[in-house]
C-alpha cells in the first residue's frame, strides 16, 4: 500500500467499501454481455455478424464483456469525465482478465482504438480508448497502432439522434492517417462502450476501404 492509499484510501465506486475501486461484490452484480450481432443486436454465436446483416464494408463481429451498468458504468464515467487514471488502471486489469477467460473468437493482427476529436482529447488530456487499448494489445499479443484513424470533426452523442441524423452525424468523421503505412488483414477496433454501434461501424467502413480484410469490434461494455 502506498502513501496516497493511506491518505486517500481506495473506495469502491459501487458500495463505498475500502480496498478497490471495483470490489468483487459489486463486479459480481454486473451482468456479462451475451454475444450479439453488431447490426441487428440479436443473439449471435461468438458475436459474429449474421450473414443476412453483414456488410462488405462493415464489422465482422463484436465482443463486449459487460452490460453498461453498475460499478462498470460508474468506472467508465469516472475515467471519461473525472480523469481518474487510477480507476482506469484497475478497470483495464479486470477487463483484460475477463477477455482472456472468454477468449477472442478470431485471429487478429492489430488493435486500433477509436480516436477522439483533437480538441476534446486536448481538453481531457488523454483518450481512454488509447490508454486501455495499449494494455489490451500488449497482453493479447496484438500490434498497437493508436493513430491510424483520425477523427476529423466533433460530433454529438449518437444516443441523442435517430435514423438519418445518426448517419449524417458520423459521415466523413474518420479518415486514415496517410503518414502511416500499414498492411494488416485482421483488425480489432476498440472502444469503451458499444451504445448505438454507429461509431464502430463507421470506423470499420473506413478501415475496410483502406484494405483491411476483417474488422472486429471490441468494447468493455454494451
Amino acid at each position: 500500500m502506498g502513501v496516497l492509499d493511506l491518505i486517500f484510501p481506495k473506495t469502491c465506486l459501487g458500495c463505498g467499501k475500502e480496498g478497490k475501486y471495483l470490489c468483487d461484490d459489486c463486479l459480481a452484480k454486473v451482468r456479462l454481455a451475451k454475444p450479439i450481432c453488431p447490426y441487428c443486436e440479436k443473439a449471435s454465436i461468438d458475436g459474429f455478424s449474421h450473414t443476412k446483416c453483414a456488410k462488405r464494408l462493415g464489422l465482422d463481429g463484436l465482443t463486449s464483456i459487460w452490460e453498461y451498468e453498475g460499478v462498470i458504468r460508474k468506472a467508465i464515467l469516472s475515467l471519461k469525465y473525472k480523469y481518474s487514471t487510477e480507476v482506469g488502471k484497475e478497470l483495464t486489469s479486470i477487463f483484460i482478465q475477463d477477455l482472456m477467460k472468454r477468449g477472442h473468437p478470431v485471429k487478429a493482427d492489430v488493435l486500433i482504438p477509436i480516436p477522439l476529436y483533437w480538441y476534446r482529447e486536448n481538453t481531457r488530456g488523454f483518450n481512454q480508448s488509447v490508454e486501455i487499448g495499449r494494455e489490451v494489445a500488449a497482453q493479447m499479443g496484438w500490434k498497437f497502432i493508436p493513430d491510424l484513424l483520425i477523427k476529423t470533426k466533433s460530433t454529438v452523442s449518437q444516443v441523442e439522434l435517430k435514423g438519418n441524423a445518426r448517419r449524417q452525424n458520423l459521415k466523413g468523421t474518420f479518415v486514415i492517417n496517410s503518414s502511416i503505412k500499414y498492411q494488416v488483414s485482421s483488425i480489432v477496433l476498440f472502444d469503451d462502450v458499444f451504445t448505438t454501434g454507429s461509431t464502430l461501424r463507421e470506423a470499420a467502413k473506413v478501415l475496410k476501404r483502406s484494405g483491411a480484410e476483417k474488422v472486429w469490434g471490441l468494447t468493455i461494455a454494451r
